[in-house]
């Protein structure tokens, strides 16, 4: 994650998603500059004299999408906006996390801030007080095609600054007059354009995509410490993880993920142990784990850097650029995120697929000094047999996810918006997959950890011996059968608090034992 700041200025300073979540959990305080109110207040100015003049300009004084020929007279203008936040909201199925709500309200501030939107400062202001308060509008998940931005869900994000919806405050899910009863807030008059521009964007795509590259990030580094892990319990070979080799084939998340493993083992008392074996090779889940969770790096960066793109330019439609010069264009389409969130989506899975692999292979009992199924007393005990069954299950549930929303487009808006995104679904269906994989590594962590066990008297390296500590003081070693789902879960909790990240990066500091690589800063920021 970015390195924390205690104030960000809205439309001026460079957003990252790491700098949108710690604002939306209240990390950093997202304040408006004055010199991005002077930007918003010219580009209202700009609106207010369109509206003057009485030229056709869509989405001011004319209708919208397919409506775009029928003129609005400058007293309807007004009505015309209040009008297309309640037509639009439409959105059905559960609500979304109310972070991913939070950093919808993030996202357009910043975009809004920029002052090519039409918006007014008041209207800004109201989303900051949300933000600050944490009001957070209820918004259905399902609903958009990702096109003209994210107009379902934007639209109810926004109702609330009309007195309408719902929103989340104090722990507690009441209506907005309810809200407006407590606080003494009063609904707002949009002006021209300010409808549209609040319901254009890519607000919804790009939230989750900030979720995903959060919530991945932490699969990734937890992937290769666990995979690490397994090595030792299985006695792998630390060649595959030699420089020399990856230099010749120099992919930054290979030599990454190379590097940190290597370090990960530095100092081993079991890799010492079998230096000398006569095993020649590894099967592919060890040894090619830079390859696979290096490739799946990879695919994060390019979802990163294009996220950073999209988090700091503006989305809505029409851009008001100046008086002389108001352009209708396709700023909102969610093309570029969607392929990107569909890549990573993928990049997950196969992060859970190789995983499996690995907990498949730590039962075979082929190791020596591991026991089949992980446990000693096997045939009135079933060891941890099951709990493969699970990963598989997650395994091919994420495989099955994996088609990718963005190959996808049904037209809309009575052909007007005749090729979409569907970066909405892609989004939502990445968040699926993420949270498969963090039960199927919880999965690999206990049983590299029980495969680890039987390496005793013999000790790992730092880091990985103190992660082997701090796992035992949830799950305890397992000399027969029991109820493993309360292990799960457990070790669910364990990768979702990122625990073994934590012990890793304490460990390094203290022993000195550098996990940096000459990539990582672009792989371990965001």
């Amino acid at each position: 994650m970015s390195t924390k700041t205690n104030h960000f200025s809205f439309g001026e300073d460079y957003l990252t998603a790491g700098i949108a979540i710690q604002i939306a959990r209240g990390e950093t305080t997202g304040v408006i500059s004055e010199t991005s109110r002077n930007s918003v207040k010219k580009s209202q100015q700009v609106v207010e004299n369109i509206v003057e003049k009485g030229e056709p300009v869509y989405g001011i004084n004319t209708g919208f999408g397919p409506l775009c020929t029928t003129k609005i007279s400058k007293e309807e203008t007004n009505i015309l906006q209040s009008n297309i936040l309640q037509s639009h909201s439409v959105g059905v199925g559960d609500p979304i996390d109310t972070e991913i709500a939070k950093l919808m309200l993030i996202l357009k501030i910043q975009s809004l801030a920029k002052g090519y939107s039409g918006i007014a400062e008041k209207t800004l202001d109201r989303i900051l007080w949300h933000i600050n308060n944490d009001a957070i509008p209820i918004v259905p998940s399902q609903g958009s095609v990702g096109a003209s931005g994210d107009l379902a869900p934007l639209s109810h994000l926004f109702l609330p600054l009309l007195g309408l919806g719902k929103v989340e405050y104090q722990n507690k899910i009441i209506t907005t007059q309810e809200l407006f009863n407590i606080t003494g807030l009063k609904p707002l008059d949009l002006g021209p354009k300010e409808g549209l521009a609040l319901i254009n964007g890519t607000q919804f795509i790009a939230a989750h995509a900030v979720q995903v590259v959060a919530k991945l990030h932490s699969c990734l580094t937890q992937a290769d410490i666990i995979g690490a892990m397994m090595i030792e319990g299985l006695q792998g070979s630390v060649k595959p993880f030699f420089k020399e080799l990856h230099q010749l084939r120099p992919y930054k998340g290979n030599i990454h993920v190379a590097s940190r493993i290597k370090s990960l083992l530095k100092g081993s008392e079991i890799m010492e142990d079998h230096i000398d074996c006569d095993r020649v090779q590894d099967p592919y889940s060890l040894r090619c784990m830079p390859q696979v969770h290096g490739a799946s790096r990879n695919a994060w960066l390019h979802l990163k850097e294009l996220l950073e793109v999209e988090l700091n330019s503006v989305t809505d439609n029409p851009i008001i650029i100046n008086e002389e010069l108001t352009i209708s264009g396709g700023s909102f389409h969610g093309q570029p995120l969607a392929m990107a969130i569909d890549y990573a989506c993928l990049a997950a899975s196969e992060l859970g697929n190789i995983s499996d692999r690995r907990i498949y292979l730590s039962l075979e009992g082929n190791s020596p000094g591991v026991p089949k199924l992980l446990m000693k007393d096997t045939g009135i005990n079933s060891g941890y047999m099951i709990l493969q069954y699970t990963t598989a299950a997650l395994a091919s549930e994420n495989k099955g996810l994996c088609f990718p929303s963005s190959a996808d487009s049904i037209p809309t808006s009575l052909g007007q918006e005749d090729h979409v995104s569907m970066g909405s679904i892609g989004g939502r269906k990445a968040l699926r997959v993420i949270e498969n994989l963090e039960k199927i590594l919880a999965i690999e962590l206990l049983t590299a950890a029980q495969a680890f066990e039987y390496r005793k008297p013999l000790k790992s390296g730092a880091i990985l011996d103190e992660i082997h500590k701090k796992v035992r003081e949830a799950v305890s070693f397992a000399d027969k059968d029991r109820v493993f789902a309360d292990d799960i879960e457990k070790g669910i909790k364990i990768i979702q608090n990122k625990t073994i990240i934590t012990t890793a990066n304490q460990v390094s500091l203290k022993e000195q034992v550098s996990l940096e690589t000459q990539f990582s800063s672009e792989f371990e920021k965001y």
